[in-house]
């Protein structure tokens, strides 16, 4: 199980992907790719930032009895 994408198996999974695709195909593929995750990396930034902004908010809005399920609308 270790050894299951070894060389020989990645070789014939590119050789695959080479004739579904065709060569022409393959660099606009790789550019999609990258603009994907780049933007998925910079949209996970933009939550993690928004998340420990949000914290403050939320320590705030719960009351004297503990209960947290009270919060207050975003605006």
């Amino acid at each position: 199980m270790a050894d299951l994408f070894g060389g020989w198996h990645i070789l014939i999974v590119l050789a695959i992907v080479v004739l579904l695709f065709g060569a022409t195909r393959l660099p606009a593929l790789a550019r999609a790719l990258g603009q994907s995750r780049n933007a998925f990396k910079a949209e996970m930034k933009k939550g993690e930032d928004a998340g420990t902004a949000e914290t403050p908010a939320k320590a705030d809005s719960t009351s004297a009895t503990g209960d947290s399920t009270t919060t207050t609308p975003k605006s």
